[in-house]
């Protein structure tokens, strides 16, 4: 059985990599993974990828007094994961805005596409209103999109 490296994730092209395993608790009976707990791998794999450009969650609020919420989530359901593969979410950046990111995350089995979600988090104050995207934080993820020269 494939084991998952805890320091495998990274990025490389633009694109962040997060392997994940399914485990039992992930699954219904039939040994199905439950849809919701796709939007946690894909928060899982936003972590690190944060964690990765410099930008911990828990450094940007001490050091800026901000957090990434989500705003929008759209997930495509292709086909189902089960008990025990071995899977990778994809994060990549699409745009970066004064006060938001708009990403793509793609949950993997074996490079076959299993879920998509179009993912658009907000940056906020704790006092509940939009925030600006601190500048270190908005230039690393800039340096990140993926030019879509056919859009």
């Amino acid at each position: 059985m494939n084991k998952i490296d805890p320091s495998a994730s990274s990025i490389l092209d633009g694109k962040h990599r997060l392997p994940i395993r399914v485990y039992y608790e992930d699954t219904d009976s039939g040994g199905v993974v439950y849809y919701a707990n796709y939007l946690n791998y894909a928060e899982r794999a936003r972590t690190e990828f944060l964690r990765e450009i410099g930008s911990e969650h828990q450094d940007t609020k001490e050091k800026y007094g901000v957090g990434f919420v989500v705003r929008t989530c759209n997930a495509e359901y292709l086909k189902p994961a089960q008990l025990d593969d071995l899977l990778e979410v994809e994060t990549e950046i699409l745009a970066v805005r004064g006060a938001s990111i708009q990403m793509r995350q793609s949950v993997t089995r074996a490079n076959e596409a299993l879920v998509i979600m179009e993912v658009k988090l907000a940056c906020m104050n704790f006092d509940g209103g939009a925030a600006r995207i601190p500048e270190g934080v908005r230039t690393a993820m800039a340096d990140l999109i993926i030019s879509k020269s056919e859009d």
